[in-house]
């Protein structure tokens, strides 16, 4: 590690605990060449795939997107703000799971959809005839039969 004092290469740990969010590690270093202390932080880089969406452009997974669409089908229904943060985060899970480096957009609707079930029936109705684009009252009458 790059001493940020004297910039030498070459330091040593003294001291290594678990950051108070238990995301990270606090390590405590003594720069070899000038003896001065400062501290650095070791943290996971989780790369969430490339979305490829159906014009063929790629981009990174938002969830901030995911939590528009939700907002968007959840307007005025009585779900808790923490079912909506834990499906986000389900769902961010199960992306990160796949271990893919590219996953559809297709495939990022449908996993909204199946929340979107668990969590409002209505609010999974509203997406469902948005990202399927109903046509008609069959459309409406045949996912609902499917609820």
């Amino acid at each position: 590690m790059k001493c940020p004092f004297c910039g030498d290469m070459n330091s040593q740990v003294i001291d290594s605990r678990v950051a108070e969010t238990g995301e990270s590690i606090r390590r405590r270093r003594r720069c070899l060449q000038c003896n001065r202390r400062f501290t650095t932080y070791e943290m996971v880089d989780i790369r969430l795939p490339q979305v490829i969406k159906q014009n063929g452009l790629r981009e990174d997974y938002s969830a901030d997107k995911v939590r528009v669409s939700f907002m968007r089908a959840l307007h005025k229904r009585p779900v808790p703000a923490e079912r909506i943060d834990a499906a986000i985060e389900r769902m961010r899970q199960h992306v990160l799971a796949l271990g893919e480096r590219e996953i559809s957009s297709l495939r990022v609707g449908e996993m909204v959809m199946e929340e979107l079930r668990h969590l409002d029936k209505v609010a999974y109705v509203r997406f469902a005839s948005v990202y399927r684009s109903f046509q008609d009252l069959d459309d409406f009458r045949d996912v609902i039969r499917d609820l």
